[in-house]
């Protein structure tokens, strides 16, 4: 069993979802506001960018229930999913950059009703960031990003049939700070957002918007990195039909450790992603295994 905790036993973790975005906020505001600050860059230069492709791999039995306690999927439900995540970035002008990030799924559930398994690209994101500060002429190490999910992942209402995606368009807004620890090779950045989740118009269901966050601190010493990130999401109780569901709100709070090797052009990462706590998401631990590069014209 994942972290030594039986189905159905020991106490629920419930995840402050408001004092958890309020501390990681300021702690990234003091951290960028400490000495060499300004070394910390975030938004690529116009003709530079990155390219990341990451995996997410994950075989679990158990979830996070409505009371936040973990336990066994029902019909012994057995969820094992592959994700493939392709995210490039480019400079679009001084102080501006754009995202795109694509992602490919492999998705099987098995109970004792049957087996069913999904493959296919599931819902895109698009993103501009801008880096406010730098039209007046500051290094001030912060960026505002916004962005969309667009709808394109495959959507079914047949409740036996997985859906690649979520049949409805989200916006998000986050803000943005980094700081270097330079001439240490050591940083941290990352950022605290909102997440607008529009009403699917087949199933008439509002998800909820969602509140999130993301903190990660990583140090580099000839080409061998360490990195850890923590993340999280707090989201609002679903409307289904007009009815609002309390019990159904999901929540997640995940941390990663992961190292990275130099390799070619760029580095390989490889690491693992586990649920600390949650509400109505599976539970578990993904193996990742990506790589970044950087490009230039």
């Amino acid at each position: 069993m994942s972290h030594g905790v039986r189905p159905g036993r020991g106490p629920a973790i419930h995840l402050g979802a408001g004092p958890l975005l309020a501390w990681s906020a300021a702690a990234l505001v003091a951290l960028a506001l400490r000495p060499e600050a300004a070394r910390a860059q975030w938004v690529e230069q116009p003709g530079k960018g990155w390219v990341d492709l990451t995996v997410y791999h994950i075989d679990t039995r158990q979830t996070f229930g409505s009371s936040g306690r973990r336990r066994s999927f029902f019909s012994d439900g057995h969820a094992v999913s592959t994700s493939v995540f392709l995210t490039i970035a480019a400079g679009l002008a001084p102080g501006l950059d754009g995202w795109v990030q694509v992602p490919y799924q492999r998705l099987r559930f098995d109970d004792a009703g049957g087996d069913r398994l999904r493959s296919g690209v599931g819902d895109t994101r698009l993103y501009l960031r801008v880096a406010p500060l730098h039209f007046f002429g500051s290094d001030f190490p912060l960026a505002i990003r916004g962005g969309v999910k667009i709808p394109v992942g495959d959507f079914n209402v047949d409740s036996q049939v997985i859906p690649l995606g979520d049949g409805q368009t989200d916006w998000e807004l986050m803000g943005e700070l980094g700081h270097s620890f330079y001439p240490v090779p050591a940083y941290v950045s990352g950022w605290v957002g909102y997440r607008w989740r529009e009403e699917n118009d087949l199933t008439l269901q509002d998800f909820g918007d969602e509140r999130f966050f993301l903190v990660q601190g990583g140090w580099t010493y000839e080409g061998v990195g360490l990195q850890l990130t923590v993340e999280g999401w707090d989201g609002n109780p679903p409307i289904i039909e007009g009815l609002r569901l309390p019990n159904a709100k999901r929540q997640m709070l995940q941390v990663t450790p992961s190292a990275s090797f130099a390799a070619g052009p760029g580095q390989i990462r490889v690491g693992a992603r586990s649920a600390l706590a949650g509400r109505n998401l599976p539970a578990g631990t993904s193996l990742v295994v990506g790589y970044f590069t950087n490009w230039s014209f």
